[in-house]
């Protein structure tokens, strides 16, 4: 093998099994086969490509679903017939049977003679009614239009534009090739400061993510990590969706090929739109080859960053990551290379890192100027949820938010079951402008509301040892308040149809209410706590006498939002009144009783 590259993709043996060069000592080659490797024999043939493991972008790839190494394997089905991928098989990842309508770009209206460059859009494939694909050229490119396609229907390998650089011209196709672990260029990283709306109260306000972010969601079995990553497919903001289900069980991947098909997403015109219409499923799941399950994280972060160069914000859910570094330990275990932590190999968190820094909000190369982003959510299976494992410390060191899963909340059927205590976010200063133009009493709110639920882990304690009525008359308070943000805010019905999204303004319009029915029941027991006899306000009589009001803050998410914002924030509104008007009565009869 002498004079072959690292990484460099080659066929083995006579079914030309596919696999990739892991390691060179002089003309000898240490090679990962992302197949079964039974039947091959000392003497077999590898053929060298002469290129990296590379996936190809183009038009076609939403929603389709691929393997780790980018096979499709729908097309695998309808070509053999088999319900498994059978060795050896080379099915191109883009269908060449397909056509595309191939429209010139208006916004950069690229003409024959016109100077360009990498990154430059030269045309726009409406894919789907839910994304448009701009036609870009590949990072590298450069040169004199020679050629500019007329607009009409193209196949991916047509030639739609060529360039000529110093006499030496190239063409150029809907489709081009980008080696995965390569990260795809850009002119600029910028500072991320809009949120990852994902319709989880829970995310949305206490730990919030931004597009272009980091975030962890570690958790034991049966917590829901699945279950949130797919809540964020269906309902987050994100333009597109890469969702890699990396070493899971198949059943899970099955799941989403069944639900994701019949759930719609209202555009702004109106109109119900299937989300499999900007979602690329890439399965490798437990039963898969284990090689292509370490390739399958690289293999969905560069589809993420291809539609990221487009001006997209699109989220790439790695599920799981601990899978992939489980597959890394066994590789590394091939290699007899010297063993780290519980056998993972010693750079396992460079490797983490590497791959987490492919995530961010960027400005594109070439024209037009535009920006776009990927954010990455990874989930992490520690065993027997032990966050001292080396994956999850690892990846706690790189993310920037932490959405820690509770086994004892998930057994309550506590859902989304992320732990309030442990969880945390960095991202709070870097959204302070947008929370600034939402709603400037958010920031004060949410910090009041995660006050509350720290005071009532404390006063826990307290009731343990000698009960509650032993609680000052606040400390009362605090438990009734906790007891509505964790019962009937945090936690939500993902069955119904009122409560499996949350939008963000009925999220901060909910929290309002319940923390201005705090901040006014302690004020209230404060104030009049050194009068005597019934002029003094006690937390009983508060709940005696607001019982209505208090069902009416705990009933806030079955306000409908498909009644539409106007209706939910009028819904809020009468609630907020009421808190307000329940108080002013209580003050009223306190008063006269003083007299």
């Amino acid at each position: 093998m002498a004079g072959a590259a690292m990484y460099e993709l080659v066929r083995v043996g006579t079914d030309r099994l596919m696999g990739e060069i892991i390691r060179l000592e002089r003309d000898l080659a240490t090679i990962q086969t992302y197949e079964e490797t039974s039947g091959l024999r000392v003497g077999d043939v590898v053929e060298r490509t002469g290129e990296p493991l590379s996936v190809e972008l183009g038009p076609g790839m939403l929603g389709g679903i691929f393997d780790g190494v980018q096979r499709p394997l729908r097309d695998i089905a309808r070509v053999t017939g088999d319900v498994y991928i059978p060795k050896g098989i080379a099915v191109p990842a883009l269908d060449r049977a397909s056509s595309w309508e191939f429209v010139r770009s208006p916004e950069t209206m690229l003409r024959e003679g016109d100077l360009a460059t990498g990154g430059d859009i030269f045309g726009v494939v409406p894919e789907n009614t839910l994304l448009d694909h701009k036609c870009m050229l590949p990072p590298g490119a450069k040169g004199r239009v020679t050629y500019l396609a007329p607009e009409g229907t193209y196949g991916v390998d047509d030639t739609v534009i060529e360039l000529e650089y110093n006499g030496k011209k190239t063409s150029y196709t809907l489709s081009h090739k980008w080696p995965v672990r390569t990260p795809r260029p850009v002119a600029k990283k910028l500072s991320a400061d809009t949120p990852l709306l994902t319709g989880q109260r829970v995310l949305d306000t206490l730990f919030p993510s931004v597009l272009g972010g980091t975030c962890a969601i570690p958790g034991a079995f049966g917590c829901g990590k699945t279950v949130i990553s797919q809540a964020l497919s269906k309902f987050s903001n994100s333009d597109g969706i890469v969702y890699v289900g990396c070493g899971e069980r198949g059943n899970e991947m099955a799941e989403v090929l069944m639900d994701f098909p019949q759930l719609t997403m209202t555009m702004p015109d109106g109109r119900e739109e299937s989300i499999m219409k900007r979602t690329t499923l890439i399965a490798n799941t437990s039963n898969m080859p284990v090689a292509a399950r370490e390739a399958s994280i690289y293999t969905g972060i560069t589809l993420a960053e291809y539609y990221r160069d487009m001006g997209y914000n699109y989220s790439m859910m790695g599920d799981s990551t601990s899978r992939w570094a489980e597959a890394l330990r066994e590789i590394s275990g091939r290699l007899a290379e010297m063993p780290a932590d519980s056998g993972y190999p010693a750079y396992l968190a460079a490797r983490l890192a590497s791959f987490y820094e492919r995530a961010g909000k960027v400005s594109c190369l070439g024209s037009p100027t535009r920006t776009g982003s990927v954010t990455v959510v990874g989930a992490v299976s520690p065993p027997g949820g032990d966050f001292s494992d080396p994956v999850t410390s690892a990846t706690l060191g790189i993310v920037q938010v932490f959405w820690g899963l509770d086994k004892k909340l998930a057994q309550r059927k506590h859902f989304p079951s992320v732990n309030w205590l442990i969880s945390y976010s960095k991202y709070d200063d870097a959204l302070l402008p947008f929370y600034d133009g939402f709603d400037s009493s958010f920031v004060g709110v949410r910090a009041t509301a995660k006050q509350v639920l720290q005071q009532e882990d404390d006063l826990n304690e307290i009731v343990q040892l000698v009960g509650k009525d032993a609680l000052a008359e606040t400390d009362k308070v605090v438990l009734e308040t906790a007891r509505l943000i964790k019962e009937d805010y945090l936690q939500q019905n993902s069955f119904t149809s009122y409560d499996k999204y949350c939008p963000f303004y009925k999220s901060v319009g909910m929290l309002k209410n319940i923390i201005d029915f705090h901040t006014r029941a302690t004020d209230l027991i404060e104030k009049t706590s050194s009068h005597a006899g019934d002029g003094r306000v006690t937390f009983d009589m508060i709940k005696r006498r607001m019982g209505g009001v208090i069902y009416k803050l705990a009933s806030q998410k079955f306000i409908e939002v498909s009644d539409g914002e106007e209706s939910v924030r009028r819904s809020l509104q009468e609630v907020s009144d009421e808190v307000e008007r329940a108080f002013r009565d209580l003050e009223s009869a306190n008063f006269e009783s003083m007299r």
